[in-house]
């Protein structure tokens, strides 16, 4: 199979910045159609990027963007944004679940309208979207999910310092775990992703110290590692939790200097990992 994605209709949510815009544009320099599915339409004023400078970065860079606003909580939204995503391009090949609510905060620090918007965005909106989208990934060719979630690492430590965020995190990697399975049999490849270290992006830059910034990746490193999972054969490889090093060190990659924001610095190790 061809390693392309040239004229591939890719729908990424939170697409406006961070992890989601690279791989918009790791993916554009083939020529693919994405679908720039975010919140910010208007300038925000502490946060870069929206869904419309990001399509002029997507046109730039070869593809052909549709940018459209969407709150991922809004179930009548999704559908109706994947409709239209389907009468302009006719069809969906490859959904990355990429919007995700960061809030690390123990059990009695947690008010319930956090925990409801993490819960919403994380693991709602990922089940929504798929939902939504697999009846058209079954039409697909190569049809692809990925959903930007860690492996289901069991172990008590992962949880008492952010039991809400740990719990919704892992319910998108359930997604994978069950969808991987249910929608085998049509093809369609549903894989988690996860970055070893943490990643530069606004994000981390609002929740972590500076400390924690400067020892992070930059989001390139997922861009490259989501384009190498969704340019393999659908039917070979789906129910993996990947790490975006791990699996690009068997794509051969080995200069992993380039990716970091302060090279020789020690890096971050992301959460959930040992």
């Amino acid at each position: 199979m061809e390693k392309n994605l040239k004229d591939k209709v890719i729908f990424i949510t939170g697409a406006s910045r961070g992890i989601g815009r690279e791989i918009a544009l790791r993916a554009a320099r083939d020529g693919a159609k994405v679908v720039i599915a975010a919140k910010t339409a208007k300038p925000h004023p502490t946060l870069e990027g929206t869904i419309y400078t990001v399509a002029k970065e997507i046109e730039a860079a070869g593809g052909i963007a549709l940018p459209i606003q969407l709150d991922v909580r809004d179930e009548a939204m999704v559908n109706d944004v994947v409709a239209k995503v389907v009468s302009t391009f006719g069809g969906i090949d490859i959904l990355i679940n990429n919007a995700s609510a960061l809030f690390i905060s123990p059990t009695l620090a947690t008010p319930m309208k956090r925990f409801d918007l993490i819960f919403s965005v994380n693991v709602r909106a990922t089940f929504l979207c798929s939902q939504v989208c697999i009846p058209h990934l079954k039409n697909a060719e190569n049809p692809h999910i990925v959903n930007l979630s860690p492996p289901l690492n069991m172990k008590a430590k992962w949880f008492k310092d952010q039991l809400a965020y740990t719990m919704s995190k892992y319910g998108m990697s359930m997604c994978t775990l069950g969808m991987a399975e249910e929608f085998k049999s049509f093809g369609i490849a549903v894989n988690s992703l996860w970055p070893k270290t943490t990643i530069a992006t606004a994000a981390v830059e609002v929740n972590f110290p500076k400390e924690v910034l400067e020892a992070s990746r930059k989001p390139s490193i997922m861009a490259d590692a989501a384009y190498g999972i969704v340019t393999q054969n659908s039917g070979e490889v789906t129910g993996n939790f990947f790490i975006d090093e791990d699996f690009l060190r068997t794509q051969g990659v080995t200069d992993f200097d380039s990716y970091a924001l302060s090279p020789g610095k020690k890096l971050f190790t992301d959460l959930f990992l040992d």
